[in-house]
């Protein structure tokens, strides 16, 4: 048996022919809903991207204990337990989180990895003087509040460095992946992990994908929307989407050349494929930009997921149950004869794929510090914290890491040494205050939906009894996660 999952950064199910979209030019994103199962409720686990890829090594939400963080030396790592199965696990990606301090101890738990390298801010090219940045939208700097001027000046070296559309770090992770597949098709037991940034930001891409997008613009440059709100003219915004497109059309390009060589090795019948995302991504929708402000609408909150299992052979498809991302590690897991381990929450989607067998009746997604969300499909309940709540949140890890750097001095001076909980495997954790996450709150009051009758999440309601019933879901849910004391007393919520 053989498994592949094939992850996107950053894939907006709104904008995919498969949810409805007619407007993007997706034909091979099209073609999985005739050759897998589409699953119409996917949605996020813990935001943003690090906090989404522990979540599937280790099948249990991150986002109450810890802000964005490597794996942790006390955590169950799916793809390490396959390795020591003798699953032969291999990761291709070009996510430069992975090779920063906030991801440094995934890749280890994987036989074998590839990096390729020149996304985004990637600081891999040691150049000192400054590339040509043509004037923008945003400039160099002043993106989000925050000081981007580094990442901005990588960016536009690396870049530099892309004279053809092979050149593109996407194009290269594809073509490592597909080597994988002809080196190994007539082998057994493995699993191949192929994992692309694209289409995260910046939405850069080929003239070719761009021109199926044709429109007048002619305004600065502009494809890397801050993590702001909107404060861009009509015109720049249409434009960022159609940039946006763009990427993803090339994203569709290289899902067709795997869907080829699925067809052309036949690997169907004895390769389970998994099509995923971390989250989505704001392009304007609600005032807001970008998947780090919260609360996590469903364009953020609210993925696409597509399976094919050759066991249960089911094809065009679609499956109403709720999923997440923490269900794809049991459920690999037991694709290769092993069980999860108890600390894992994730839940085994191989009778959902089969016959939509529900796994549960809600589920959380957040991040850390800010609202926890809880839906059972019909409702969406954003709890907000109250008024100096703030002072509840810890990080709890023995791997105190952000995202590009160590934790502070500063921070872990005041750092405590505490117990640890259920899925700490008796080993104490620091406990540090502060979030670190990245997270731009817009505000912390209270939200309930009903996706039923405002799918668009533009009215919220006040509904004592659905209030009732979620917020007996959320807290059920944390105390099944083991949520640390304090979330309740952030949260206000008396039990």
């Amino acid at each position: 048996m053989k498994a592949i999952m094939v992850m996107f950064d950053s894939l907006n199910r709104r904008l995919l022919p498969n949810y409805g979209c007619d407007w993007t030019h997706a034909p091979n994103f099209k073609r999985l809903a005739e050759r897998m199962v589409t699953f119409d409720n996917c949605f996020v686990g813990s935001m943003p991207c690090m906090p989404a890829r522990r979540e599937l090594h280790t099948g249990r939400y991150n986002f109450l204990h810890r802000c964005w963080g490597p794996v942790e030396p006390f955590d169950d790592s799916m793809p390490e337990m396959l390795k020591e199965a003798g699953i032969y696990t291999h990761l291709i990606t070009d996510h430069a989180h992975y090779w920063e301090d906030g991801g440094a101890t995934f890749h280890e738990r994987y036989n074998s990895f590839e990096f390729i390298r020149g996304q985004e801010g990637d600081a891999y090219l040691g150049q000192l003087k400054d590339p040509v940045i043509p004037p923008s939208v945003e400039m160099p700097g002043k993106m989000g509040g925050r000081n981007l001027s580094k990442y901005t000046r990588e960016d536009w070296i690396n870049r530099a460095q892309i004279h053809s559309e092979e050149d593109f770090p996407m194009v290269k992770t594809f073509h490592k992946g597909l080597s994988f597949m002809e080196r190994n098709a007539g082998q057994d037991n493995w699993f191949l992990q192929i994992e692309t940034f694209d289409p995260h930001e910046p939405f850069h891409s080929p003239q070719k994908y761009k021109d199926y997008y044709p429109h007048g613009y002619q305004g600065k440059h502009f494809d890397w929307p801050p993590y702001t709100n909107v404060e861009q003219t009509p015109e720049e915004v249409e434009h960022v989407k159609y940039e946006y497109a763009s990427l993803l059309s090339m994203c569709d390009e290289y899902l067709g050349r795997f869907l080829d060589k699925m067809d052309e090795l036949n690997l169907w019948d004895d390769t389970m494929v998994i099509i995923n995302t971390d989250h989505g991504f704001l392009l304007g929708e609600h005032g807001w930009w970008a998947k780090c402000v919260s609360p996590f609408y469903n364009e953020v909150a609210h993925i696409p997921m597509f399976i094919w299992d050759p066991r249960s052979k089911k094809t065009g498809e679609r499956r109403e149950s709720l999923v997440q991302n923490i269900d794809l590690v049991p459920t690999l897991l037991n694709y290769f004869g092993l069980e999860p381990t108890k600390d894992m929450q994730g839940k085994d989607l191989t009778a959902v794929i089969a016959e939509d067998q529900p796994v549960r009746d809600a589920l959380l997604f957040g991040i850390h510090g800010g609202h926890v969300n809880c839906t059972d499909g019909h409702y969406v309940y954003m709890r907000g914290w109250v008024d100096g709540g703030e002072q509840y949140n810890y990080n709890y890890t023995l791997v105190p890491m952000h995202i590009r750097t160590r934790f502070s001095v500063e921070e872990l001076k005041k750092a405590k040494l505490t117990d640890g909980f259920s899925f700490t495997k008796g080993c104490p954790v620091l406990q540090v205050p502060g979030t670190g996450t990245g997270s731009r709150p817009r505000t912390n009051e209270t939200f309930l939906f009903d996706l039923a009758k405002d799918p668009g999440q533009q009215n919220p309601i006040k509904d004592e009894a659905a209030e009732r019933q979620m917020l007996g879901y959320l807290i059920k849910l944390m105390e099944a996660n083991d949520a640390p004391a304090e979330q309740y007393q952030r949260l206000g919520i008396m039990r």
